[in-house]
């Protein structure tokens, strides 16, 4: 099985980069094949709604950064999309990539991959309850399986190795992947 860790923060090292590293460092030990990107580190440009990838061979018409990242989607059977919450969403690359998703809507791409979400908040896990449903709709309309989630308390760097029972959760995650 292959394993997508995408970590929509900006800091490297940390918080959201902790919980993703904890969930693919056990699928990893677990045999599964994993990998890891800073959603920074691509030009992730915004959907300018020209609807291209709805006609034709159903690909995104836009050359940026997101172009490195369709086949790495296209080979995962687990997308782990890690953001912290901000102002009760996701980061902004992080919303730009879900909605550079649309190709997958009409191709069904995505039809049987599963997803997990891990979101430190600063006030935990109520914080990310809007987060959650945005995401929990978002895969519903792509065909994929939204297998659970870490919701963290987390603000300052390293914060999150303090909450004790997310780490654990993540980790938990990541050995039980593959597991019906």
């Amino acid at each position: 099985m292959r394993v997508l860790g995408l970590v929509g923060s900006p800091r490297k090292g940390g918080n959201t980069d902790i919980l993703v590293d904890t969930i693919l460092h056990e699928a990893g030990r677990s045999g599964h094949e994993v990998m890891k990107r800073h959603l920074h580190d691509h030009a992730i440009g915004p959907c300018i709604d020209c609807r291209m990838c709805k006609k034709g061979d159903l690909r995104c018409a836009l050359d940026d950064g997101m172009r490195q990242l369709y086949p790495l989607i296209d080979s995962s059977d687990v997308i782990v999309f890690g953001t912290p919450v901000y102002w009760f969403g996701p980061t902004g690359p992080m919303k730009q990539f879900i909605d550079r998703l649309r190709p997958y809507y009409a191709s069904r791409g995505l039809q049987g991959k599963k997803a997990i979400l891990v979101s430190p908040a600063n006030d935990g896990p109520k914080e990310a309850d809007l987060l959650v449903e945005m995401l929990r709709r978002s895969f519903m309309h792509l065909g994929v399986r939204f297998a659970g989630s870490v919701l963290g308390t987390a603000y300052d760097r390293g914060d999150i190795l303090k909450d004790e029972a997310a780490v654990e959760e993540a980790a938990r995650i990541g050995r039980s992947l593959g597991m019906k």
